[in-house]
């Protein structure tokens, strides 16, 4: 693209060439169609924009050094909206379509796919609408499955640096029990307010504290939150938090660096004893986490004392980034070229 300048480029939307849409109806789902319109018709009595029937996925297109386009661990992403359709009662997407259309709207939108080294990738947004006229609370008759893609540069505009979080315990991201392990735009929403204070103090994000409780860590505001003490990866396990694909692969690579991985219930005060701590997710990949203020008891944890990324941090960054550009091989079957 021209006019565009890739390394400049922020985490927002640009209009691309194509999108793919598919319909269930009837009890099975149709073919995929490509569309050039951004513009979706629904019924205004849909249960999406009611009763919040509604899933997204994303994930990323990468260009490698040898010019091929390589999509990250995309069949992880599938099996995740299907668990986020089975949890609100919405039609399921087989694993092979997910996978086609993504790799059908790659290759429609090549020309959008960012060159090597530029720091910029391809965001594909996966989304599942309920459709057709409902007024009473019940599943969706029909339900729409669409991929848009747009070109994105880092997720925070300092990228790879470390950023201040805060503990806000008066506002929850999700219930326990609830939503909070689905990829639902409902649990996005609940987010909102909470986000907006922390931004307007300066911070990049909230550290969520359990629902039920308020003693053990949860979610980084969009993102799953991990601590690194000595030789131990150690991350949240609840009822309430998303299973990050990313978090997954980190999980992996820290294990077959000699970290020992410890995946459970994390009480808030082991923050004062972790040597680096951040939040993860596709968006960021590895966040830095520099400083946890909890501002309801006035205290502060400072985490990366000379503001820079931890080697733990920055090894794993490093290691997952190379795998997904194609720098390093792949001996985990994560990655899909899009021939």
């Amino acid at each position: 693209m021209e006019n565009l300048n890739w390394s400049e480029l922020g985490f927002g939307y640009i209009k691309t060439d194509y999108n793919v849409r598919c319909y269930y109806r009837d009890g099975k789902w149709g073919e995929l169609e490509v569309s050039s319109s951004e513009i979706i018709n629904i019924h205004m009595a849909a249960t999406c924009l009611h009763y919040g029937q509604e899933s997204f996925e994303g994930l990323k297109a990468f260009r490698g050094k040898d010019g091929k386009i390589r999509v990250f661990r995309m069949d992880e992403n599938a099996k995740r909206m299907q668990s986020s359709s089975r949890g609100i009662k919405m039609a399921e997407l087989p694993v092979e379509m997910f996978e086609e259309a993504v790799r059908k709207v790659v290759k429609l939108n090549e020309r959008f796919v960012p060159p090597y080294e530029s720091g910029a990738a391809l965001y594909i947004r996966p989304l599942m609408i309920g459709l057709g006229a409902q007024v009473g609370v019940k599943p969706a008759p029909e339900y729409m499955f669409m991929i848009f893609v747009t070109p994105v540069g880092p997720y925070f505009k300092g990228g790879f640096q470390p950023s201040k979080v805060c503990v806000l315990r008066e506002y929850d991201r999700a219930a326990p029990n609830g939503t909070g392990t689905i990829k639902v735009g409902g649990n996005y929403a609940a987010s909102l307010v909470a986000g907006e204070i922390a931004h307007s103090k300066g911070y990049a994000a909230v550290l969520y504290l359990d629902p039920k409780e308020k003693k053990y860590l949860d979610e980084c505001g969009p993102a799953n939150f991990f601590g690194i003490r000595g030789n131990s990866y150690i991350t949240p396990q609840s009822h309430s938090i998303l299973p990050s694909i990313t978090n997954k692969s980190l999980q992996q690579l820290a294990e077959d660096m000699g970290l020992t991985v410890e995946r459970r219930p994390v009480p808030f005060e082991e923050i004062a004893t972790f040597d680096e701590a951040a939040e993860c997710g596709t968006a960021a990949v590895i966040a830095p986490i520099s400083q946890i203020d909890d501002l309801d008891e006035n205290k502060s944890f400072v985490i990366a004392k000379d503001g820079k990324p931890g080697p733990v941090c920055e090894k794993l960054y490093h290691k997952l980034r190379a795998i997904q550009y194609g720098d390093e091989p792949d001996t985990y079957g994560w990655i899909s070229i899009i021939e």
